[in-house]
């Protein structure tokens, strides 16, 4: 597996989106939440993700893209341990991550929720894979 972060892996369906947030399943791990949604995408990639950082805490555009470049690259970082397990359990997961913290955090705390935030995950996956 390669650690790059194409097209194929961004969540642009809003319909899909909205799916995510009916469904309301989430992990949480500061300054993190993510929500997810098992099913079938379009493509054959195992997982799509968008990232949010919220308007109301960081005014700037330049602060919010910022932190969105930075999420962005903890997950291109930390994506091989999510992608295996997705893999062989022959499953896709529509992924949407928010920023909660209200100021930006360093790049090493990011990567380290971010692996703990997939490991999560991966927990809860395999929980529903068992019931």
């Amino acid at each position: 597996m390669n650690e790059q972060f194409g097209k194929e892996y961004k969540l642009c369906s809003q319909k899909i989106i909205d799916t995510i947030f009916i469904e309301k399943k989430s992990v949480k791990a500061y300054p993190f939440v993510l929500s997810y949604l098992e099913l079938p995408l379009p493509n054959s990639s195992p997982f799509q993700i968008t990232v949010s950082v919220p308007k109301r805490i960081f005014k700037k555009a330049h602060d919010r893209n910022r932190i969105k470049r930075l999420m962005r690259e903890c997950i291109r970082k930390n994506k091989l341990n999510l992608e295996p397990f997705l893999v062989d359990n022959k499953k896709q997961v529509a992924l949407f991550m928010i920023y909660t913290a209200r100021e930006e955090l360093t790049i090493e705390l990011l990567q380290k929720k971010t692996k703990q935030l997939f490991k999560q995950l991966i927990d809860e996956l395999s929980k529903d894979t068992k019931n």
